[in-house]
């Protein structure tokens, strides 16, 4: 069973890899996502505790493209962090006009795309979940690195 967990500001590794799907909310900064959201991102990836899990993301912003930039970026950044980012993600436009005095989107679509992104991490969180029950391949990185090294000692020995 997926576990929910809010992990806000923690880039505390054993504490990232208990979670079982991941759900970024990210201002559009510059056309990107905010550099303390990358930073932790590259504390935490070295550890690989993000491998084979799922991201959504959420993205706002005071203008008209809602964080869509971030989101994209966000999901560059995912993969190279061996992350599953999700094509469902909800945009923001015009932040400070989107919620309502009680917080509430003005927009029903706001909310309808939250819970459809919500349904498609939890679903993915699972699928995931089962497919690292399974048992995982070492990072492809270190897999390469190793064939590499053994086509080199070949290549070696034939000298």
């Amino acid at each position: 069973m997926s576990k929910l967990q809010i992990i806000i500001g923690s880039t505390r590794p054993q504490k990232i890899k208990e979670a079982d799907a991941y759900l970024v909310i990210t201002p559009e900064y510059n056309h990107s996502v905010p550099g303390v959201l990358k930073n932790a991102i590259d504390s935490v990836w070295v550890s690989f505790a993000f491998r084979n899990k799922p991201i959504m993301a959420v993205g706002y912003s005071g203008g008209i493209a809602g964080g869509v930039r971030a989101i994209e970026h966000l999901a560059q950044i995912s993969i190279e962090a061996e992350l599953v980012p999700l094509r469902t993600s909800v945009v923001i436009p015009q932040v400070f006009e989107t919620f309502d005095e009680n917080g509430r989107p003005v927009n029903p679509v706001t909310d309808i795309s939250l819970q459809a992104a919500l349904d498609d991490l939890a679903w993915w969180s699972v699928a995931m979940e089962s497919a690292r029950a399974a048992g995982e391949l070492p990072p492809a990185v270190f897999r390469i690195q190793t064939a590499a090294a053994a086509v080199n000692e070949i290549e070696d020995e034939a000298l």
